[in-house]
């Protein structure tokens, strides 16, 4: 056993571990008020759902022995059984199993994670919990063998998916776009502004998910070696690349350099060269990096086009940015590995992925709706399913009074600094959809100009 590697995966682990309260904040903070607590919620929950099914028969589907096909593992590892503290995975890489069984636990604790935030406002939150369990059951860990284990298809295929592109990002992208098509739109979709609530609350989101990273890619090495080194180095120079080439495009497109386009674009160059970092050199790295940061803001205004209402643009920043990684390292890898030969195999192994997790993702969901209905009621849905399903808020505004009569009108809580709310009918339409940015011109607050969240804000609490 070699203390090392050892100590390097685990605190590898913890690191992608604090990845899912990271994203928790990240998609926290761009909902609206009355749905934070929800949106944290729905990250948050997969830690103790997947946890569970990880020791039940998560890992053993995963990484057990090959049932045939290379399509899912069996059940000898049933409650981890068979595996000592003594074993060595693989035999040579000189760590626990159970170093190995953590660091691919927080993988799979991620993914659905990444799923909440394209049907942020209005899913039940019991509904989301069964939808996940099934998930990562019917979808995750059966992919994950295909990719990540000796026996598995792709692998065997010699796709590259070093770190989860597949696996995590196309995976999560193309199964939230299903659950969508099965939920629908939001109330007021393109009608009403929905704009983040706390800006601040996204950037710190996004630095969490940038730091926890390094974690994620580099310790998918599995050894603190050159790999590792070369994986974290690319892991920054591609987060940066496409953070400034989501600012420029938008800068050009909207005339404006947005933080929540610096924090969207952060992560968008974090989930390209998810697949990728260890295969390709520095230059490399910054050609995914800048093509994922452009391509990734543009692609998330396709809902205005197409229709579906992709809340916070997970499919346009994990399935896109998924894609984009996983293709690009087959022309771009080292080493006379990278040619049309491994373009071919990214392509098959990108594709069979999203067909695959589209058809058992839509019909999981459809399962959930039919039987215990995932949708919201429209009343909770108006209303906040902060309130309706965890009978709290984000925020305590009962210290916030009113002024004296004839004074004025009292402060409306929300995050716009206590301006007086407009009347309903005065509030600027958000139907501006081919001016969306990022995340959409509904989700940019612009100077001066109020929400209709305010007075929905003021009526509830009246």
């Amino acid at each position: 056993m070699n203390g090392a590697d050892t100590a390097f995966v685990l605190i590898s682990a913890a690191l992608v571990m604090l990845m899912t309260p990271g994203l928790a904040f990240f998609y926290g903070g761009m909902v609206r008020v009355k749905s934070a607590l929800n949106m944290l919620m729905m990250s948050f929950v997969s830690l103790g759902i997947v946890s569970v099914l990880w020791v039940l028969y998560g890992y053993s589907l995963a990484f057990g022995d090959d049932l045939g096909g290379g399509l899912l593992g069996n059940l000898d590892h049933i409650g981890l059984r068979g595996i000592t503290v003594e074993s060595l995975t693989n035999g040579d890489k000189g760590i626990p199993v159970f170093a190995f069984a953590l660091f691919q636990l927080m993988f799979a604790i991620l993914t659905p994670a990444l799923m909440s935030g394209a049907l942020a406002d209005r899913v039940k939150f019991s509904a989301w919990a069964l939808f996940i369990t099934l998930w990562v059951s019917l979808v995750y860990f059966p992919v994950a063998h295909w990719v990540w284990q000796a026996d598995g298809w792709l692998f065997k295929l010699e796709v590259i998916d070093f770190a989860g592109g597949t696996a995590v990002h196309i995976n999560a992208g193309i199964g939230a776009l299903a659950a969508v098509l099965v939920v629908g739109k939001r109330i007021g979709f393109k009608r009403e502004p929905m704009r983040p609530h706390s800006l601040p609350l996204v950037m710190l989101g996004a630095a969490l998910l940038w730091f926890g990273w390094f974690g994620f890619n580099a310790g998918s090495a599995l050894a603190a070696n050159g790999t590792a080194a070369t994986m974290a180095l690319n892991t920054q120079v591609a987060t940066g690349a496409a953070m400034l080439g989501w600012l420029a495009y938008e800068r050009v497109r909207h005339g404006a350099f947005t933080t929540l386009g610096a924090a969207s674009g952060a992560v968008a160059g974090l989930v390209a060269i998810t697949p990728a970092g260890a295969h390709v050199n520095a230059f490399g790295a910054l050609l995914i990096g800048v093509v994922a940061g452009a391509a990734c803001s543009w692609a998330v205004s396709l809902k205005y086009k197409l229709g579906f209402d992709d809340s916070l643009d997970v499919v346009g920043v994990h399935l896109v940015g998924g894609v984009i990684g996983t293709l690009l390292v087959g022309l771009l890898a080292i080493d006379g590995v990278g040619g049309l030969d491994q373009l071919g195999k990214q392509a098959t192994g990108a594709f069979s992925v999203m067909a695959f997790s589209f058809v058992v993702s839509w019909l999981l969901a459809k399962l959930v709706d039919l039987t215990v209905g995932f949708r919201a009621t429209e009343d909770d849905e108006v209303s906040g399913v902060d309130q309706a399903f965890h009978a709290e808020t984000a925020y305590d505004f009962s210290a916030v009074g009113g002024v004296p009569s004839g004074r004025g009108t009292a402060p409306a809580p929300g995050a716009h600094g206590g301006a007086p709310a407009p009347a309903p009918h005065q509030a600027r339409p958000a139907d501006r959809a081919d001016d969306a940015r990022g995340a959409g011109d509904d989700q940019r607050a612009q100077p001066g100009q109020d929400t209709n969240q305010q007075a929905e804000d003021k009526k509830v609490d009246a």
